[in-house]
């Protein structure tokens, strides 16, 4: 059986999830991740930074970034690390003040946080938001293989792709320039950190959710 399959069926059976934020999205909770890398191969390349910004919902159904949660990585060992990748994030892995976690360390605090969102929210499960969600994705479930990592809230390979929402909604794709089009302040000295595209990233999805929503393109 799929496991959509099974999901719809559970549902059925438990006469569906009773939360306003479980209701709007089958009973996921959305969750905004973003990672600086030491390049673009998960399976080879370090994790340098994460950010992870819960999302939460208003009485009256509309979503707001609730809270962000940011680490700095110690790469893994035997880690390949690019010097574009260093040179593209500004990132200084020798910096006495960049005070890294190992990615144990960093993905059990983000993963404590996110289930604490899902029982206070009704969710079953989480589902990565990112700005091309694939690549946060696949470093995240990298790094959940490589330190054999138990109870991940995330979905395994669903996501929701803020690229491909802002190019419905602006006609952008590019970061920088979907937040310029929903009138989301953008500071280009500060991106390409995790915590800060992580957050922008939270601030288009909520506006273009909410905006739907505005539109009468979700029930209240």
């Amino acid at each position: 059986m799929s496991e959509d399959l099974y999901e719809d069926e559970q549902e059925a059976s438990t006469g569906g999830p009773r939360h306003p934020m479980a209701e709007r999205f089958r009973g996921y909770l959305p969750v905004v991740i973003d990672v600086e890398t030491g390049g673009f191969n998960s399976a080879t390349d370090a994790l340098l930074e994460i950010a992870a910004v819960t999302i939460g919902m208003d009485e009256k159904g509309f979503l707001f970034p609730e809270h962000t949660h940011f680490f700095r990585v110690e790469p893994f060992e035997g880690a390949n690390i690019e010097a574009a990748a260093l040179e593209f994030t500004g990132i200084k892995l020798d910096h006495p003040l960049r005070m890294a976690v190992s990615e144990e360390s960093a993905l059990t605090e983000i993963f404590r946080s996110v289930r604490k969102a899902l029982k206070a929210n009704g969710c079953k499960r989480a589902i990565l938001v990112g700005h091309n969600s694939a690549f946060d994705l696949g470093f995240l479930n990298a790094a959940v293989a490589r330190n054999d990592l138990k109870r991940n809230p995330f979905h395994p390979f669903s996501s929701f792709d803020t690229a491909t929402l802002a190019g419905l909604a602006y006609g952008q794709t590019v970061l920088a320039r979907a937040c310029q089009s929903a009138d989301i302040d953008f500071d280009g000295r500060e991106a390409h950190s995790a915590r800060y595209d992580t957050e922008k990233t939270a601030d288009l999805f909520c506006g273009i959710v909410n905006r739907w929503k505005d539109m009468g393109g979700w029930r209240d």
